[in-house]
Formats: C-alpha cells, structure tokens, sequence
C-alpha cells in the first residue's frame, strides 16, 4: 500500500478557477482514472483536439495539479506522459472562504455532483455487462449525534481509511480495477426534529453511488 498523501489546501484563487474550468476539470478528472495518459489519449477519450487538451495539461501543470512522468517511465518514444499528483486535495471550509473564491468552489461542487449522478445512472444501464462487479455499487446512509470537531474527526478517520487501501500502479493486484468512492455529510436541516439516537440503515449493493464531498480528496 503506498504511503499518505500530501495535504493541500488550494486558497489561491487563479490555481481554483483552473481546476474548475469545466474542460480542464474533465482532463483532471479522466487522468485520474487513467494513472498516466498523454494528451493524445485524453482527447481520444474526451472527444477534444490534442492541442487544446496539451493546453489544458500544461495549466493543470502550471498550478501543481499534475506533473510530468519522468523520462524512461514510459517506453514511448518522445512523447510526453502525464499524472496527478499524489496529494489529499481540499477545498477552505466554507467559513473561510472568501466572497470570490466560495462561487468557484460551489460551481466545482454543483458540477461533480452533476457528473456522479449522471456516472451512476450510466453505470445502471450498464450493469448487466459487469459480471460479478455488478455487485460493487456499495451505498450506506445513515445518522449521527456529533459536534462539529467530532464530526471533523470522522472525515479525517474516513479519508486515512481511503489511504490505508490505496496502491500505485505497480502494487495492483490481479483481478483489481479502480473503484470510486464519494463523502457526503451535511447538518440535518431542522434541529428542533432531529433524532435523539444514532441510526444507520445499509442498503443493498445496486443502489447509489454518494455524492462528491465540498473537500475533496486526489487519487
């Protein structure tokens, strides 16, 4: 299992507003999937010109989001490879975050939910071609009585727990695929009804997917 990664905190406004350009997210977001990728693969896989997306690439680099794969990584001739870096991504917590920076944020945030809804509901109709991965659609919810450090410290015990499990590419088991996982966590929005004792109901594999958190975390 590789090690845990490097937290950041993106404050700066230019480095949120690249990440939240909606071509540059999806470059984001598919060399994720992807490990590492050239950007004539990319655009292959998001249907852009290979100039635009080496563009996107080297803005997404400029700020830290990616960088390239040292040479001799990839028998590929010249041609240049590209991988996220290994950190634990974040967003400010909302009270801080500033008049500008707070619309960016919840664009990125209304945008990825978007985008998982849209993922799960692909998936569905895609589920009789997964064998025995149909059964991975794993989905929980649930209630909690905690105070907001309490609830801070259950973020951070979820997000170790991502870590402990995460490989790099050369560590991947056989029969291994990458799978997505989403946190989601929100105050119940009346507290004079809330409940007066924890609950939690598991559902069965096949359900949903959990939306994207307002912190996210990098692969």
């Amino acid at each position: 299992m590789s090690g845990e990664p490097r937290l950041r905190e993106i404050a700066d406004l230019a480095a949120l507003k690249t990440l939240s350009h909606p071509r540059r997210y999806q470059v984001f977001q598919q060399l994720s999937l992807l490990g590492e990728a050239t950007s004539a693969m990319l655009a292959r896989e998001l249907d852009l010109n290979t100039g635009a997306t080496s563009y996107h690439l080297r803005e997404l680099a400029r700020h830290g989001f990616i960088e390239e794969v040292p040479k001799g990584n990839q028998a590929h001739g010249r041609e240049r490879w590209w991988r996220v870096v290994p950190v634990d991504l974040r967003f400010p917590e909302r009270s801080k975050q500033s008049a500008e920076i707070r619309p960016v944020v919840d664009e990125m945030n209304r945008r990825a939910y978007a985008a998982d809804i849209e993922l799960f509901e692909q998936l569905q109709r895609q589920s009789d071609d997964l064998a025995e991965w149909a059964d991975a659609f794993l989905y929980s919810r649930g209630s909690m009585l905690l105070t907001l450090d309490e609830l801070r410290s259950f973020f951070e015990e979820y997000i170790a727990l991502i870590n402990r499990f995460k490989r790099t590419r050369g560590e991947v088991p056989a029969g291994a695929r990458t799978v997505l996982t989403r946190f989601f966590a929100l105050p119940a929005p009346d507290p004079e009804h809330a409940v007066t004792e924890s609950t939690d109901t598991a559902v069965p594999p096949g359900a949903e997917f959990e939306p994207a958190p307002e912190r996210n975390e990098s692969p």
